[in-house]
């Protein structure tokens, strides 16, 4: 799948640059093994063309807070 998902369940993906990855690592003193995963073949960001030891940023619709960031490293099983 190399088109964008626009399914109405289906959150915003974007991956994160390494400068972005590195900050965020920084800025919550954590490492990559301690970030939630996800699968390189999730159908969700497959459009991404991500790699393992990749971080995406996920947007998702809050109805109390309007949005909510998580994020998430990229598995490859």
């Amino acid at each position: 799948m190399t088109e964008k998902s626009e399914h109405v369940l289906v959150p915003k993906h974007t991956k994160l640059s390494e400068k972005d990855k590195k900050a965020l690592l920084e800025k919550y003193t954590i490492t990559l093994k301690e970030i939630p995963k996800i699968l390189k073949s999730d159908p969700a960001i497959a459009h991404l063309g991500l790699q393992e030891g990749d971080v995406v940023k996920i947007f998702r619709k809050s109805h109390t807070s309007g949005e909510s960031v998580y994020y998430r490293g990229v598995i490859n099983a």
